[in-house]
C-alpha cells in the first residue's frame, strides 16, 4: 500500500471528537463488547486499530495487547490517549511484524475491505496465532440491497465469500449478525429506496463533510465520537448466530470468529 493510501485512510477514519450518528457509536461499542469474551486473559493483537477507540477497553481485559495501523497519522491519535502498556506500531496488515504463534486473538474491525489482499492478511493472522487461537472480524454487510461501499475500499466480502476464504486457510469460522434492517429508525427505512438510487447513480458523497450532512438527514442528531469505548456506554445484546451458506440480507453488520484447530 502506498503513501497515498495513508491519506485516504485519514479521510475515511472517524476520529475522536468528530460528530458521528448514534448508530455509529452503538456499532463501535457493540463490536468491542462482543470481542470481550475472546480477549479475556489472552495475548491480543488488533490490526488496523485506527485511532484506537477500543484499545483501553481491550487492554482492561486482555493479558497483553499490541495494536497497529497502516496510517501513522491516524495511529498518532491513538498514541495520545493510550498508556505505555499497549505497544503501538505502524504496519501493513499484509505483513504483520510479530513472530509466529505469538498471540491468542487477532482482531480486525471494519477494515478488511481496505486491505489489498484479504488472503495475505488471513495468512498472516494464521501465522501469528497460536493453536486454538481466534481471528475476530467485523464487516459492513455488502449483501444489503442499498449497500454503499466506502471510498478507497478494495473488496467487500459477504458471509459466503469470507467463509470460503477462511475455510481454505484452515480456520473454522462462526458468523453472527447485528443490527437488523427492519429494526432501524422509521426515517432510515423510508429513505432506503432513495439511498439505493443514489448508490446506483454514484451520487453518494465521497468527502467526510458530505457524509456528515447525509448522516444528519438519515440519522438525525449527531454525537461526538469518544476517545475510548467504555462499559455501559451503550446497551448491549449479543449478536445472533447466522448461517454462512447463503448471503445475509437481514443485518447491517456481521461478525466472524474464526478459530484455528
Amino acid at each position: 500500500m502506498s503513501d497515498t493510501a495513508t491519506e485516504h485512510f485519514l479521510k475515511v477514519t472517524e476520529l475522536p471528537g468528530e460528530e458521528v450518528s448514534q448508530e455509529q457509536l452503538e456499532r463501535l461499542c457493540h463490536r468491542y463488547y462482543w470481542a470481550a469474551e475472546y480477549v479475556r486473559g489472552r495475548d491480543v493483537l488488533e490490526v488496523a486499530c485506527g485511532a484506537g477507540p477500543g484499545l483501553r477497553y481491550l487492554a482492561g481485559r486482555a493479558r497483553s495487547l499490541k495494536a497497529g495501523d497502516f496510517s501513522p497519522e491516524v495511529l498518532a491519535r491513538a498514541q495520545r490517549h493510550i498508556g505505555a502498556d499497549v505497544e503501538l506500531r505502524v504496519f501493513d496488515a499484509q505483513d504483520i511484524p510479530y513472530p509466529d504463534a505469538s498471540v491468542d486473538t487477532v482482531i480486525i474491525f471494519e477494515a478488511l475491505y481496505y486491505v489489498p489482499s484479504a488472503e495475505k492478511f488471513i495468512a498472516e493472522a494464521k501465522r501469528v496465532l497460536r493453536p486454538g487461537g481466534v481471528l475476530l472480524i467485523s464487516n459492513a454487510n455488502k449483501d444489503l440491497y442499498d449497500f454503499n461501499p466506502s471510498p478507497h475500499s478494495t473488496v467487500y466480502h459477504g458471509v459466503v465469500e469470507l467463509r470460503q476464504l477462511l475455510e481454505q486457510a484452515g480456520f473454522k469460522p462462526a458468523f453472527f449478525g447485528y443490527l437488523k434492517v427492519d429494526q432501524v429508525s422509521l426515517r432510515q427505512r423510508i429513505l432506503r429506496p432513495i439511498k439505493k438510487i443514489a448508490v446506483d447513480l454514484n451520487l453518494m458523497p465521497k468527502t467526510m463533510a458530505g457524509k456528515k450532512l447525509l448522516k444528519r438527514l438519515v440519522f438525525g442528531q449527531m454525537v461526538p465520537m469518544p476517545d475510548t469505548v467504555t462499559e455501559g456506554l451503550v446497551s448491549y445484546a449479543p449478536p445472533e448466530p447466522i448461517e454462512a451458506s447463503a448471503p445475509d440480507h437481514i443485518h447491517k453488520v456481521f461478525y466472524c470468529a474464526a478459530r484455528l484447530p
